[in-house]
């Protein structure tokens, strides 16, 4: 097979960057939806995506390109555009060119991330990105921490892991195959509801992990039993095969103790980031098997499946059997809690 995957990129909202990455007046080049693009601020504080280069003569917006109040300038001969990609200004001409348009973005910002709607056909949103609360509860909430990786697999075999509880066990030795206790889907959103054990230093404790799912580049994934936190859980498709995901937490506070808060926060988060690491080799060699033989109790991974392709624009050809991987990517030992607490499920 030549294709990875039968899955073309998704459409949906997306996280570009998170907010305080981006100042007033800063362009950024990017490469996301197998596009390149420019992430700008105006002056005015509003964030915006475009198309990377410049329909006069091609330059990038995002290496040399400049802001003027709220327009977008191009570093080769100063033209300017509006945030929809209207051409205001030629500076060496009284009139502008209304066919030199450059494909925008929506673009919000909420939760402390920049968000985009990408969409193949350019339609416009079809859903909102909901606020968090927590993530906007400084007196009860720790400041975000943030993770973020490159993953050389679809985002489709990414978020499969949420409705597949058995990995739990053997990639992140949990004590026990968490409890699914339910999973809903009502058009672009899914709800998991789950009861789990983490194993920790002073045993076995009783927890939950409850996911909400806002298309294909957004979930919320509250965990509690240890700590109260919260998860902002976002895939980019850097490409149809390739993402990069971002990871964003906040932990509810343990009364005004700051150094108690960074210390127990601090150490569910890393254990949680560090799975993500069991997950990569995992995620990456895998083939894609279109038809799996799947067990009993293996929970709803045809339903998931069925969510997902919803997302896909230009329809899924899966008329083979199975996509494999073109390449190999050998796994790192992670030590995590779950295991040096936890029982070995192959012993």
């Amino acid at each position: 097979m030549s294709k990875r995957s039968p899955f073309p990129i998704p459409f949906g909202w997306f996280q570009v960057a998170w907010a305080d990455e981006l100042k007033p007046g800063q362009v950024v080049p990017l490469q996301y939806f197998g596009r390149h693009l420019a992430l700008w601020r105006d002056e005015q504080g509003a964030p915006h995506v475009n198309d990377a280069f410049c329909p006069h003569l091609g330059a990038h917006f995002g290496h040399g390109g400049t802001v003027h109040g709220e327009e977008l300038v191009c570093p080769f001969h100063g033209w300017r555009f509006d945030a929809e990609g209207n051409n205001t200004l030629i500076p060496y001409s009284e009139r502008t060119n209304r066919k030199a348009c450059v494909r925008a973005y929506p673009t919000v910002e909420r939760n402390g991330l920049v968000m985009a709607w990408y969409h193949p056909h350019d339609e416009a949103p079809m859903w909102e990105v909901p606020e968090i609360p927590e993530f906007n509860d400084p007196d009860n909430f720790t400041p975000m921490m943030t993770f973020e990786y490159e993953i050389q697999a679809p985002w489709q075999e990414l978020a499969e892991n949420g409705v597949d509880a058995a990995h739990f066990r053997y990639v992140h030795h949990t004590e026990e195959v968490p409890e699914l206790e339910s999973y809903e889907t009502d058009g672009p959103f899914a709800k998991m509801r789950s009861a789990q054990k983490f194993p920790t230093p002073q045993g076995v404790v009783d927890g939950r992990i409850d996911a909400d799912s806002f298309g294909p580049g957004f979930s919320c994934i509250r965990f509690s039993g240890i700590v109260d936190t919260v998860l902002m859980g976002c895939n980019v498709p850097v490409a149809d095969d390739k993402c990069h995901m971002r990871f964003s937490f906040t932990v509810r506070k343990l009364g005004d103790d700051e150094a108690l808060n960074s210390s127990v926060g601090q150490a569910f988060v890393d254990e949680v980031a560090k799975q993500v690491r069991e997950d990569q080799p995992i995620w990456e060699n895998k083939a894609h098997v279109v038809r799996p033989a799947l067990a009993d109790t293996d929970g709803p991974i045809m339903k998931f499946r069925k969510w997902a392709s919803q997302f896909y624009a230009e329809g899924v050809d899966d008329s083979a059997e199975v996509y494999v991987p073109q390449g190999s990517y050998p796994a790192e030992v992670v030590e995590t809690a779950s295991r040096r607490h936890g029982s070995d499920p192959f012993a």
